[in-house]
């Protein structure tokens, strides 16, 4: 019995709980609901969130702390030679032992030692997986007869179950914060780092961007190396081109679809254009490299232009390509969602259809049009896979979409690929790109809502 089949036990206990305290609950009044405090799924409710939460929540914590705490068993049983090692050594150690345990290649040849330590790491799991999976079913168990017991005509079942979905909806909120807050931190305390090494002026007003320079030992890694100007104008650059491909397309599909196509021919071409959004991005890449790039270094060519190979033109129409779903299906939901009493208003006061749309129906239909190029634009910036096969990894300041260029997020990934140290000046400089990526996007969101809030107010 794995996690999910423990898991699967669980919520199938809840719903024979949820059978049996509904049941219970109208057999107190003979079957009349109006004898009941609450309606009767919320008594079925508490009986089933008493069943599932306690063993869920001893589910969680388990599976959480389960690593740390089989390390540590496995680490005090390792001879006392093998603990004095270094960190670094025991780490390697540690993980030889995983790998044999779980039938991988290991990086050496193991000795008796890792074979018993890993027989004893097996043990240990399967030990610990089956006390979790006891005290599971008993928790679940208990809980069932607990919620059951519990359950009268005049129990306050409607109260109780909705003040555990209120703190589970508090849980839920804290715990994305905190994610946020986490992620905020992380990319903060990295780049206090990085900035100690290298001037925050030289990284964000440099003009040479290259961070191999400062993996050798004589150089000094803020010497000019680390100046990311190229990166954040070759993001830029790729960004525009794809939001003055996907803006266009997009919204003028959206307009056409919501105002002048037949239902019919709606109900085919939305989900077409929808289809562009689950296209993995390794296949725009694809794309990309093997078709558009060789079509417009052809094309330039024919005309006496000279095309790079990889070319941020490239790159920037196909990413605009892919994103013109966020686009088009955000915006057309909006201008569905505008109301009717808008357009007919507009036509009372003789106003043709192409004037409705363009000053009553796109103003009301702003925020959500808004939104759906923020949305876009935010997926445009962080698209890795087609800069990296369309675009190439070469730091070019230029203002030229015929040239090759590179972006943050493909830097980001070329500095953490690989057994890297997160001690040098190297590794720490991803984590400062992704800083300023941060701000930027959230510089973003404050205009679009500024946006937003105006014209929402204007049209309310």
């Amino acid at each position: 019995m794995n996690s999910l089949i423990l898991v699967a036990v669980l919520l199938l206990l809840s719903a024979i709980g949820y059978q049996f305290g509904r049941k219970r609950a109208l057999a107190g009044t003979g079957g009349e609901i109006r004898g009941l405090h609450s309606l009767p799924g919320y008594y079925g409710a508490y009986v089933a969130l008493w069943c599932a939460l306690p063993a869920l929540l001893v589910i969680a914590i388990w599976l959480s702390a389960q690593g740390g705490i089989v390390d540590s068993l496995l680490i005090a049983g390792l001879p006392a030679s093998a603990q004095t090692l270094s960190t670094g050594e025991l780490s390697l150690l540690l993980s030889d032992i995983r790998n044999l345990a779980s039938g991988d290649i290991t990086s050496r040849t193991p000795s008796p030692m890792v074979l018993a330590a890993a027989e004893r790491y097996n043990d240990l799991r399967s030990t610990g997986f089956a006390a979790m999976v006891v005290v599971g079913l008993a928790l679940g168990m208990a809980g069932f007869f607990f919620g059951w017991r519990a359950i009268n005509p005049e129990f306050r079942a409607r109260p109780r179950v909705e003040r555990i979905v209120h703190w589970a909806l508090i849980v839920a909120s804290a715990i994305a914060i905190l994610t946020t807050i986490g992620i905020v931190m992380s990319l903060l305390f990295e780049s206090i780092r990085f900035f100690s090494r290298v001037s925050p002026v030289e990284f964000l007003f440099g003009l040479n961007w290259s961070p191999q320079t400062a993996l050798r030992a004589e150089q000094v890694g803020s010497t000019g190396a680390f100046g990311a100007v190229p990166i954040f104008a070759g993001t830029f650059l790729i960004t525009i081109i794809a939001m003055l491909v996907a803006v266009p397309v997009g919204l003028f599909s959206a307009i056409y679809m919501a105002e002048y196509a037949s239902p019919r021919f709606r109900a085919i071409i939305k989900p077409i254009l929808e289809i562009l959004a689950g296209i993995p991005t390794v296949v725009y890449g694809f794309f990309a490299a093997l078709t558009i790039a060789p079509f417009f270094r052809g094309f330039g060519e024919s005309i006496g232009l000279d095309v790079a190979s990889e070319s941020a033109l490239a790159a920037g129409v196909v990413m605009g390509i892919m994103i013109i779903p966020f686009v088009s299906s955000l915006s057309d939901d909006v201008i569905n969602a505008v109301p009717q009493s808008l357009r007919d208003g507009s036509f009372a006061m003789g106003a043709t259809h192409s004037e409705t749309i363009r000053q009553v129906i796109i103003p009301a239909a702003l925020p959500g049009i808004v939104g759906s190029v923020l949305l876009a634009t935010s997926r445009a910036i962080g698209e890795t896979m087609i800069v990296v096969m369309a675009a190439g990894l070469a730091s070019n300041l230029t203002a030229n979409p015929l040239e090759a260029v590179t972006t943050v997020t493909v830097q980001i990934v070329t500095l953490l690929v690989g057994d890297q140290e997160f001690d040098s000046s190297k590794t720490l400089a991803a984590f400062a790109l992704g800083l300023v990526l941060f701000v930027i996007t959230l510089c973003l969101n404050v205009i679009a809502l500024s946006v937003v809030r105006k014209y929402r107010e204007k049209y309310d």
